[in-house]
């Protein structure tokens, strides 16, 4: 068969251990033979990033932002044992907090719902979409160790010199102090692209902070999401029939439990990060999730919502069979290729991508799938195949 054309590359962002190895595969057996893919490929492996002292991360955003669409393989964000491990000359940053940073962008993260794969919450008929901040909070925060007793201030010094002071605490014995910022500019980012991606996707939009506590920081997120709200989204909203509303984030906890799904929950930095994964285990399976950075300077990156899967690739290194969950990495992929495809007026790429999901999707729901769907699936006498297996049972439907 002749394989689709592509007219402007997407930028591909190659990762680190066993998402490596399905990221190999993935392109071997479900792109590459039906593609004339065009990429720009970054190496953001931790070896290669060591090599350049990072700046391959810094490199892969900017040509995000000149092709518009990556596509991102999970990578490590060093601690203590991966400085041993790989030799690193520094702790590294989070790739990911990097390229958020330079795109200014809102991270949405769906489970993919399949038959079989139940929800552990009864009530949940449809995806819940996480909107996570992406920039600051505690992910740029400065922390102090304090030896023994003293006083901890904030200090703003104003370009004129003037100074502002608040006491933080005054330790009568040792303890610990952290400080955190953002940014006005960011919040606005943020709140754009909620209200955007709500009206792309035709949902209703929820958003949760704990502003009666943080009277300062957290109102301040919650004023700028009402003022643009207010003034850019709210006849817009009315017209697609759909709502925003604000609400304290435990009260959006409560509300979520009991809940239908089928919405957006807009969330903080640190509480998008706890509630995507406890919204995609509840779904299922973290392997089971879908991520996309979506920036107001409309750049789109794509990758799967979970880590490099360390402890199967050091059974991969030991020769020995690993069945590792490759479904949010392809979604990944088909994620970046149908908005490609979107962009360029491309409706064969946009096609292919459907039907690689939907071949992806058959094959779990005819009961063939990894060992990790295998233990939580309703469905009986599953099938469980090893990573190659369940990548190739997918090209056979693909073909199909």
């Amino acid at each position: 068969m002749e394989k689709i054309k592509m007219t402007t590359p997407l930028v591909e962002m190659d990762g680190d251990e066993m998402t490596r190895i399905l990221w190999k595969m993935i392109k071997d057996e479900l792109i590459l033979p039906f593609v004339d893919l065009k990429s720009e490929y970054y190496d953001l492996g931790l070896e290669h990033r060591n090599e350049t002292n990072d700046q391959v991360t810094i490199d892969a955003a900017n040509a995000t932002k000149k092709y518009k669409v990556a596509v991102k393989c999970a990578t490590i964000t060093p601690n203590a044992a991966r400085m041993d491990e790989y030799h690193l000359k520094e702790m590294y940053k989070s790739p990911n907090g990097t390229i958020r940073s330079m795109l200014d962008g809102t991270v949405f993260r769906a489970p993919i719902v399949v038959k079989g794969i139940e929800p552990c919450v009864k009530n949940w008929k449809k995806p819940i979409t996480l909107a996570r901040h992406a920039y600051g909070d505690v992910y740029k925060n400065t922390e102090m160790i304090i030896p023994g007793p003293g006083k901890v201030e904030l200090v703003y010094t104003a370009q004129d010199g003037t100074e502002t002071r608040e006491l933080v605490h005054e330790f009568q014995g040792p303890g610990v102090a952290q400080g955190m910022h953002n940014l006005n500019s960011s919040i606005e980012s943020f709140a754009r692209s909620c209200f955007s991606y709500a009206l792309d996707t035709k949902q209703d939009l929820w958003f949760a902070t704990k502003d009666t506590i943080s009277k300062k920081y957290d109102h301040t997120f919650k004023d700028v999401f009402q003022e643009i709200y207010d003034k850019e989204y709210k006849e817009k909203f009315e017209a697609a029939g759909i709502t925003y509303f604000y609400t304290l984030i435990d009260d959006a906890v409560a509300r979520v439990m009991k809940a239908e799904g089928g919405f957006i929950w807009a969330c903080k930095n640190y509480d998008g990060d706890v509630m995507s994964d406890m919204v995609s285990s509840a779904f299922g399976s973290l392997a089971m999730m879908t991520s996309v950075l979506v920036s107001p300077h409309g750049y789109f990156e794509y990758e799967a919502a979970h880590g490099t899967v360390q402890r199967h690739y050091y059974k991969h290194l030991k020769g020995e069979e690993t069945s590792t969950n490759s479904v949010a990495t392809i979604f990944a992929w088909t994620g970046a290729l149908r908005k490609r495809g979107e962009l360029d007026g491309n409706q064969d790429l946009c096609e292919f991508a459907d039907k690689l999901e939907k071949a992806t999707v058959g094959v779990i729901e005819s009961g063939r799938m990894t060992k990790d769907l295998a233990l939580i699936t309703s469905l009986e006498n599953p099938v469980v195949l090893n990573s190659q297996e369940f990548i190739r049972e997918i090209r056979k439907e693909l073909e199909k």
